[in-house]
């Protein structure tokens, strides 16, 4: 092992750090610690990748968000992981704060997501419940699939016939647009039925486009390469838009064929109303005051909210709850406003980190994962943060998105700050970069992230994962003082990281490179380190 650290510290001159500090080559090794095969699992990874000079493991576990209910197996499993990395030499990072990625986190309360507003939603009473009726109504060509004059285009790669849609094989785009009327900041379901065979190459999608080429609508539609009819349901907001274009096709090349049928849009009511002070729900009658909940009308909850198929997890679409009301006359007309999440490709569901119950549960989190782990150094998973800004403990804060980003990622790193004072703080680039995701209007953040980099020290450590403006992102954070991290491999050619390392040549402050993997494909392991070597010994 000795000879083999030796000849890191060779190959490896562009990684030396001030002081005593040592080289570092990191892996990303997420794991279910309640699952002791995955604890053998980490462990036989510790026990190869140290001889070929990895010094670091960057570990995570959805878990790490509801540690209070995991049982003395759990703990046992991390304990031997522990020992075995601190045997090897090896330093454990642990990953806290999943704040872009929050479901972890909801499963604690799902009425923490990000909410998006509904303004004014039309109910009427009739026997005591009052039920949404769409105001004003609108949908889809009401000749359905069978006559192209119907839609706005339809690609020339889609067959009508028999109210069906129908896309076969083809190089280009396979879609169907029409342009719809919307009343500004109401929920909307779209709902279609799928068919396929032998399909692949690229996946339908469901798109709502407003306002240029915003996009209101990120829910993936998940299928099969051949499946029977099936359908699929998604929601969006249309926030501040009286009109948008609604797709149904396939961007790009695809093989096997595709059917669509049925398609549907309306305006819906109270699914995955949102229940917490941030988010408040309002209902009045049109024309007069305020109707008060438990007295005008019974507390309204919905029971699927978050919870389905587990704690944690969002479905977009499910039958509302019903709006039971006291002492009001058939035909009454209510104006409801409410707040509802939206879920972002294969599920994910932001947190609202201005909402102080967030916070809460991010302090509990940051104590109970150093005390698991008993580590120096955590990484802050501000990452990939979609939805934003919307609600009112936003709002009233009167403060932009990127202010929003900035204040929480002090605030989180004064929380590590508090379990361990002379840590070290690491943290995803991409929030916190204006070469990446720190623009305006990213997905549905409500405004500028401009700024949001000013909420990190000097002293934290950023994970650089901007290959595709890998040039400029490194000399940003280095112009700011930060040390990084190069996060290479993404599941590709392993030897794409030369890429990154000619391109921090000159730049002050690379301390080290993360054989980071979403696939758990561990096989390019010792091919990456062999290259990570060879790169930089070249002068």
């Amino acid at each position: 092992m000795r000879r083999n650290l030796a000849l890191l510290a060779v190959l490896l001159p562009g990684f030396l750090l001030a002081g005593p500090d040592k080289r570092e080559l990191w892996v990303y090794a997420p794991a279910n610690y309640l699952v002791p095969a995955e604890a053998d699992r980490i462990e036989a990874l510790l026990r190869r990748a140290r001889p070929l000079g990895y010094t670091h493991f960057l570990v995570a576990d959805s878990k790490f968000s509801r540690l209070g209910q995991m049982d003395g197996r759990y703990f046992d499993h991390v304990a031997r992981v522990r020992r075995t990395a601190a045997d090897l030499g090896i330093e454990v990072i642990p990953a806290v704060f999943p704040v872009g990625y929050s479901n972890d986190l909801l499963s604690q309360d799902p009425n923490l997501a990000e909410g998006l507003p509904v303004e004014d939603a039309l109910f009427v009473v009739a026997g005591g419940v009052a039920r949404h009726t769409p105001d004003p109504a609108t949908g889809l060509p009401g000749t359905g699939l069978l006559d192209r004059r119907a839609w706005g285009f339809v690609d020339e790669s889609v067959t009508l016939a028999d109210g069906v849609a129908c896309s076969a094989r083809t190089d280009g785009n396979a879609r169907l647009m029409q342009t719809v009327k919307l009343h500004p900041f109401r929920q909307y379901h779209v709902s279609v039925e799928i068919r396929t065979e032998g399909f692949a190459g690229g996946q339908p999608e469901i798109k709502v486009l407003a306002d240029g080429e915003r996009s209101l609508q990120w829910t993936s539609l998940r299928i099969e390469p051949t499946q029977d009819w099936v359908r699929k349901d998604v929601t969006f907001n249309s926030l501040g838009a009286g009109e948008a274009r609604v797709y149904f096709g396939v961007w790009g090349g695809h093989r096997g064929k595709l059917w669509w049928r049925a398609p549907r849009l309306e305006e819906c009511g109270l699914v995955n109303v949102l229940r917490r002070p941030g988010a408040p729900l309002r209902v009045r009658r049109e024309g007069g005051g305020d109707l008060v909940e438990g007295r005008d009308f019974a507390p309204v909850a919905d029971p699927e909210l978050g919870t389905k198929p587990w704690p944690g997890e969002f479905t977009a679409w499910h039958q509302p709850p019903d709006l039971s009301v006291r002492n009001l006359p058939d035909g009454t007309r209510l104006r409801v406003s409410f707040f509802h999440p939206h879920i972002v490709y294969d599920g994910q569901v932001c947190a609202c980190v201005s909402e102080p119950k967030t916070l809460g549960l991010l302090a509990d989190q940051a104590k109970r994962v150093h005390d698991l782990w008993g580590g120096r150094t955590h990484l802050m998973s501000h990452d990939e943060w979609r939805v934003l800004g919307w609600d009112t403990s936003c709002i009233t804060k009167k403060l932009a998105p990127g202010r929003i980003v900035a204040d929480n990622a002090r605030a989180c790193a004064d929380l590590l700050r508090g379990v361990v004072a002379d840590g070290r703080i690491c943290v995803w680039s991409d929030m916190f970069d204006p070469h990446h995701n720190a623009v305006d209007n990213y997905y549905l953040v409500n405004g500028s992230l401009a700024g949001a980099w000013e909420g990190l020290a000097g002293d934290l450590v950023v994970v650089n994962w901007n290959f595709g403006k890998r040039e400029e992102s490194l000399r940003f954070f280095s112009r700011r003082g930060h040390r990084q991290v190069i996060a290479g491999y993404y599941d590709g050619p392993p030897d794409q990281i030369r890429d990154w390392l000619d391109a921090a040549r000159g730049v002050p402050g690379v301390v080290g490179v993360l054989y980071t993997t979403w696939r758990q494909d561990y096989s390019q392991l010792e091919a990456f380190a062999r290259i990570v070597g060879e790169a930089t010994a070249t002068p």
